[in-house]
């Protein structure tokens, strides 16, 4: 299914097919869907994925997993007051978070499990730097706004299904459903890699005509490797 207006994902809110390890990353050029607002700071990797979940090396299947603990009840019946859960957030495409979101333990099944759910950006005042590091490898889009602009869009956030965010990586900002906009900054070079589609694996095969080129005339230097 396409994914705003130029990006495609797994159907948001479910473990759809994330992408695995030797397919693309998908491009992320703009995105328009509905933002969930989630207020709790300090939101570690442990919350976004408990442990149990970080026995598999794939990426699929994960969205289950996304804040598993505060989704569901003991005996594993949904837990209604929790906003991904919620009818107007169940397709939610992007996340409004506290600060300091992504904190605490190094794990990349963190953002499998936001991009199988269907999430591809996350918008708060701060992130863990290794989670914000590993959003880029696969295809999410970190955005760092100031306080003022994150209570802007928690208010636009709370608006539900009636009211989206466009997300333009082109331009760098992020449009409310009254008109107003966010700028926000992004390295060029991560900005290249996410409208390219680019994780590390895509970086390099950018560079294979040189890499083939280097290895055949090695195999004619030194015939004997």
């Amino acid at each position: 299914m396409p994914y705003g207006m130029a990006i495609q994902a797994p159907a948001a809110g479910h473990a759809g097919p994330a992408t695995e390890r030797n397919i693309a990353m998908d491009k992320f050029t703009v995105l328009e869907g509905v933002a969930a607002p989630l207020k709790i700071i300090n939101v570690d990797t442990d919350m976004i994925i408990p442990k149990q979940y970080l026995k598999t090396i794939k990426r699929t299947g994960l969205g289950k997993g996304l804040f598993s603990e505060q989704r569901y009840k003991d005996d594993g019946s949904e837990n209604p007051d929790f906003v991904l859960n919620k009818p107007a957030y169940r397709n939610a495409k992007i996340l409004v978070a506290g600060d300091n979101f992504g904190c605490g333990s190094s794990r990349e099944h963190a953002p499998w499990a936001l991009l199988d759910f269907g999430i591809r950006c996350v918008i708060s005042t701060s992130f863990g730097d290794i989670f914000y590091n590993n959003c880029f490898k696969n295809g999410i889009l970190p955005i760092r706004v100031t306080h003022d602009e994150l209570e802007k869009l928690f208010d636009d956030a709370d608006r539900g299904s009636n009211a989206t965010l466009t997300v333009d990586l082109t331009k760098q900002e992020i449009r409310g459903p009254d008109g107003g906009t966010v700028k926000f900054e992004i390295d060029p070079h991560r900005k290249h890699c996410l409208l390219n589609g680019l994780d590390d694996i895509g970086l390099t095969m950018e560079k294979k005509t040189s890499i083939d080129t280097y290895e055949t005339k090695a195999k004619e230097l030194m015939p004997w490797l």
